[in-house]
């Protein structure tokens, strides 16, 4: 018996424990290899003319053997002789592909899946033995090799009748293993991992007590075609089909890089959410191909978090089959292919908004939060990627409408005026919005929990601040106006004080800028009231407070009644006090912390 080169004990445990994660690719690797061989073996015809080959006649046959617990993978390409066996298979991370590319690397059309000579070590994670007999092209001789794992290896000559290479796995004992000797698992095996190798795999099947070869793969993946010669059809039925969502796609982009970086990819847009999208279960991710040999199920690392909704494949010939997470998370070629994606799909996106309106507000309706999510969740950073994707519903158009929209229809305003709350319709009752909509101000309504953080991390958008007209610094009053305003509230300074001190409030002021409600919330500072109603609504020990200011409108007949009653009886005026701030709070839809006194105070007023 020879010994394994190359510290041979180390390197096969090391790479059989750590550079695979899961036994079951070791077919998807000896598939690989078959293809490799029939790959060589073609290309040297092209350039060879005394090898007479029929091309329709390569295939890569697959049998199981339940009794002997074998399972075979036979190719007819080019084969290894004596030499090569010794090369090849002696020595762990010894790849014949890699040779043969590096010696044709100035010619054109060679496509080799395998170039790292690890792979083929990965059938003893499920094999105890592994035997190859091989008989190269134009040889007369043909030899078998043999080895039961880390101890060493034997070659001997042997009979095969023709060229080509049968890898004989004799399967590991256990209920863990036996699987890989059955006809439905293998199956399940080839169109996971290698339904797009370009040459038939062939399986023996039994059906009606006839044996015969049946072609399992689908051998030209659909993003490698032609795009004119695809139907709507056929990608609506591929993506049905890849990705078990009977619902039509909204979008597909169909993407064929060529030049330094070469890439096929396929991407869709879901026209709804999956039932898990919003939850911690959801996995991110393409599917990752390299030569249309699976390598990832789903690669985290080709789409951003907030495009995580889109689905797809992605197959380029630079990445190797044996690259692992770790090796990815650092590979220039896959963040280059990464950023591409991520501009097609925004720009999909931005011709979807403008071409296709239906189909985009079916989009935001199911994925908007996520664009939100990651503005936010970037703090910023990633706004101007994004913004032009916002959409927000608008008092004026009575629709949604995106930023840039918001101010082609109001360039005369200084700011993006917004209001926060639960719903569309709760929002529009607010006293801030009736005001400002009687002035023929157009106010985004936001009844999403997100959008009030997404304004903070922007702070604009085209020079144009985000104003809350919840908030206090608001003022659309004139100079007059203002004036007024300002002795009001200076002559009343000892009426405001005495309410302030029944109530839990930054400050009271008489206002202009409500119609015709009494009273209004606003705040100041960073917090509003809809951001506290948020915080929270967490599961934290911490309570947050908004510094909110009790608003009184000064043309409201209330405002006389208060200056009555602090002249006459300022034990009523505190009671008035405590209603209106709770009426006040009703209207912002917080809370009332003492809902018995304000009941019984209403009824003892409403009794007078």
């Amino acid at each position: 018996m020879k010994e394994f080169k190359a510290e041979s004990k180390r390197l096969m445990e090391l790479m059989i424990n750590s550079i695979y994660t899961n036994k079951e690719i070791f077919l998807r690797e000896i598939i690989s290899n078959a293809s490799d061989a029939i790959d060589k073996l073609h290309y040297r015809s092209l350039t060879d003319k005394n090898i007479k080959i029929n091309k329709d006649e390569f295939a890569i046959i697959i049998k199981a053997d339940k009794k002997a617990r074998t399972l075979t993978i036979s190719d007819n390409g080019i084969g290894m002789s004596k030499e090569e066996l010794e090369t090849n298979l002696g020595t762990i991370a010894k790849s014949g592909s890699f040779d043969f590319k590096e010696q044709n690397k100035k010619k054109e059309n060679i496509d080799i899946i395998g170039q790292f000579g690890v792979g083929f070590y990965s059938a003893f994670m499920v094999a105890s033995k592994v035997e190859v007999i091989s008989k190269a092209y134009n040889n007369d001789e043909a030899y078998s090799w043999t080895s039961t794992g880390i101890e060493g290896y034997n070659i001997k000559k042997c009979n095969k009748d023709n060229y080509g290479s049968d890898i004989i796995l004799t399967i590991k004992d256990g209920e863990d293993y036996n699987c890989y000797l059955e006809d439905y698992e293998i199956k399940n095996l080839i169109k996971k991992y290698s339904d797009y190798i370009t040459y038939p795999i062939k399986m023996e099947v039994t059906e009606d007590k006839e044996t015969k070869l049946q072609v399992i793969n689908s051998l030209v993946p659909l993003w490698k075609r032609n795009k004119k010669e695809i139907s709507e059809d056929e990608y609506n039925t591929f993506y049905s089909d890849k990705f078990f969502d009977y619902e039509k796609p909204l979008s597909h982009m169909h993407i064929k890089a060529e030049g330094t970086l070469e890439y096929n990819s396929l991407i869709y847009i879901p026209s709804h959410a999956s039932y898990d999208y919003y939850s911690k279960d959801y996995e991110k991710g393409l599917q990752l191909y390299s030569n249309g040999v699976l390598v990832m199920e789903k690669c985290a690392d080709l789409i951003p978090d907030y495009f995580s909704f889109v689905k797809g494949v992605v197959d380029s010939a630079d990445l190797s089959l044996n690259i692992s997470r770790e090796m990815l998370q650092q590979n220039r070629v896959l963040k280059t292919i990464a950023n591409n994606i991520e501009k097609h799909i925004k720009n999909e996106l931005i011709s979807m908004l403008n071409d296709r309106r239906d189909d985009y507000l079916k989009f935001w309706d199911a994925f908007g939060l996520q664009i939100k999510a990651g503005i936010y969740n970037s703090y910023g950073m990633d706004k101007e990627k994004l913004q032009d994707l916002l959409m927000f519903y608008s008092s004026k158009e009575d629709k949604q409408v995106t930023l840039k929209e918001y101010l082609e229809s109001n360039k005369n305003e200084d700011a993006i005026y917004y209001a926060c709350g639960s719903s569309i319709e709760q929002i529009k009752t607010l006293p801030q919005v009736e005001a400002l909509i009687s002035k023929d101000k157009d106010i985004l309504l936001c009844a999403n929990y997100l959008d009030e953080f997404v304004f903070k991390v922007m702070e604009k958008y085209e020079d144009k601040e985000f104003k809350n007209i919840c908030s206090e610094s608001i003022d659309l009053d004139t100079e007059e106006e203002k004036e007024e305003l300002k002795a009001l509230n200076e002559n009343s300074k000892d009426l405001l004080a005495l309410m302030k001190e029944e109530l839990d409030v930054l400050d009271i002021k008489f206002t202009n800028r409500l119609k015709n409600h009494p009273v209004c919330l606003s705040t100041t500072g960073n917090i509003s009231v809809e951001m506290e109603k948020v915080m929270n609504a967490m599961p934290t020990n911490e309570a947050i407070n908004a510094q909110k200011v009790l608003e009184i409108n000064s043309h409201h007949p209330i405002t006389k009644k208060l200056q009555v009653l602090y002249k006459n009886d300022k034990e009523e005026l505190k009671k008035y006090s405590k209603v209106l701030y709770a009426q006040a709070r009703l209207i912002e839809g917080l809370p009332i912390d003492n809902p018995t006194e304000i009941t019984n105070l209403i009824c003892e007023i409403m009794g007078k």
